[in-house]
């Protein structure tokens, strides 16, 4: 039987309760559990598929196509699991899996009604989830805060949890901020003691508190917090910032945290295995060689647009002992400008990055003819694909007007255009060519030599595709096209053969990168970043196993 935990935020959003649950998987996971994350979504949305960038963040997207919340994607680096459907729970998907139910007579007439409907519905998505992936633990985290009017039903939900599973099975750690305000930056616990009050006001009380702070607690302040939210203090965890995401886990395993969890829920194991995890941060901290890469993208104002990307990045950098900055540039600056290299002047590398509209695409087709003629190494992704096919069809093919049907109805040549079976879609939700497909790679090409297979799988988000009527034509004019879907029918990769390092994907390796596995492609740039800027120094990567 699955043992469930449900880790809570209080007082403001945006504290790491995504960072903390996924923490205690990683303890759970070095411990030899077998977790399943789920994030339970106060919004009314379906999916985060069509939520705005700038308000939401980056769309996660999963093997079986279900577009996320991006905590999934910390999930999934942090416990290296891969999550599917059942991971992400919003009200919208529960209300509307009671409403067609209630429509198809399943409940005999009754009056549907927030309890016991929809928590039941919540209930059976979290033991579903549980049952699927025959899971020692379930780890659910709750979107938003205490106190939120939508998160009512789910935190009501998680408390009849306890009472079916009892407590040995079920486990409340609620992460709250401890300020230090006043020009003394004095601490201050009430807003915990109040969150916590909250809490049990809905009738959960928390078993740990996880208590984000900016100076070490004292004593005396873990003692005040124990008395009035009636937790053990040896059960009360400082939450200080680290140096990089990676270490909070080992963070936590100092003080205690994995240890409670295990006790709390009668855990029985044998070993804990932190070494791997350990050495990975260590390599983090203590960097041999550093590199810039530049990200042109369209959504660059909200760091979390491009997660993934970024987490991306700092793993690449890992094997090579790099420390990874990046230059995040809004794609409309290269309109603005005649001289790119004002922009770019510096950079290791460059990764034009994904987006949806036209906003933008005329900058990033001029990034990437800088990029190209300049013999820099560059990294195309999804949008990134499809803008250096544009900017070769028109730069070196001299297609004049060459451009995508997305952002033109009718160009003179639309090397890119909508997919044949995406033709007439008018619904966007969930849409798309989404989820993992599998990707011919043309051995003896670049893709070869980083994937180090003729066949891979990777994940896709995406409308249109290059258009196969001017494929050979690119070919001829010596673009490669190095990846294919098994039928050949769609370019999945496409590189420069006469380039320092030019590849482009279709797909969103940035999904599928860890920490202690970095993608190829990531791994690569990071590669050419370094010699480009130390060209004496030997930083040849391997490709993936």
């Amino acid at each position: 039987m699955a043992k469930f935990i449900f880790v809570t935020g209080g007082v403001v959003s945006s504290i790491g309760k995504g960072i903390t649950a996924s923490s205690i998987g990683r303890m759970l996971r070095n411990r030899g559990f077998t977790v399943a994350p789920v994030k339970l979504d106060p919004y009314i949305n379906v999916d985060a598929g069509t939520m705005n960038p700038y308000q939401h963040g980056e769309v996660f997207v999963t093997d079986d196509g279900t577009e996320t919340d991006l905590d999934l994607g910390h999930y999934e680096r942090f416990m290296d699991v891969s999550c599917s459907q059942g991971s992400s729970i919003t009200a919208g998907k529960v209300y509307q899996r009671v409403i067609e139910a209630e429509r198809k007579g399943d409940y005999l007439g009754a009056t549907v009604q927030v309890i016991p409907h929809i928590t039941n519905a919540i209930k059976a998505g979290i033991e579903d989830l549980a049952a699927k992936e025959e899971a020692d633990v379930v780890l659910a985290e709750i979107g938003g805060t205490v106190g939120d009017i939508e998160s009512l039903p789910f935190l009501e939900a998680i408390r009849q949890m306890r009472q079916a599973h009892g407590r040995d099975n079920t486990l409340f750690v609620h992460v709250t901020l401890v300020p230090s305000v006043g020009p003394w930056g004095e601490v201050k616990t009430k807003p915990t003691q109040h969150s916590v009050m909250s809490l049990r006001q809905i009738g959960i009380a928390p078993d740990i508190l996880v208590c984000r702070c900016e100076t070490p607690l004292t004593p005396d302040q873990k003692a005040k917090i124990s008395h009035f939210c009636d937790v053990e203090e040896d059960r009360v965890i400082e939450s200080l910032n680290a140096e990089t995401i990676y270490e909070v886990p080992l963070l936590y395993e100092r003080l205690g945290l994995g240890e409670q969890v295990a006790t709390c829920l009668k855990l029985e194991f044998e070993r804990n295995d932190t070494e791997e995890w350990a050495a990975l941060v260590d390599r983090i901290k203590v960097p041999q060689h550093r590199a810039e890469i530049a990200v042109v993208g369209k959504y660059t104002s909200n760091g979390d647009a491009y997660k993934s990307i970024a987490e991306a990045l700092v793993h690449a950098g890992i094997p090579h002992g790099a420390s990874i900055s990046i230059r995040w540039i809004e794609s409309d600056l290269f309109e603005a400008t005649t001289d790119p290299a004002s922009l770019l002047e510096g950079v290791g590398g460059v990764i034009i990055a994904p987006g949806f509209g036209e906003r933008g695409v005329e900058g990033k087709v001029r990034a990437v003819r800088y990029i190209r003629e300049q013999g820099i190494p560059f990294l195309g992704i999804c949008l990134g694909l499809q803008m250096a096919v544009i900017e070769f069809a028109q730069n070196v093919c001299g297609l004049e007007g060459a451009n995508s049907t997305e952002f033109e109805p009718s160009p003179a040549y639309p090397v890119v255009d909508v997919m044949p079976d995406q033709v007439g879609v008018t619904r966007k939700g969930a849409t798309m060519r989404l989820g993992t497909y599998p990707c011919n790679v043309t051995a003896g090409t670049l893709g070869h030599r980083l994937y180090g297979q003729t066949r891979i799988e990777e994940r896709h988000r995406h409308r249109y595709e290059v258009n196969n009527d001017f494929r050979e034509l690119l070919i001829d004019k010596g673009l490669v096209v190095s990846g294919v879907s098994p039928d050949y029918r769609l370019v999945e990769m496409i590189e420069l053969p006469n380039h320092p390092f030019f590849i482009a994907t279709q797909a969103h390796p940035e999904f599928k990168s860890r920490p202690n596995r970095p993608h190829p492609l990531f791994r690569g740039l990071v590669e050419a970043a370094i010699a480009r800027k130390l060209p004496d120094v030997s930083a040849a990567a391997s490709p993936a196993n």
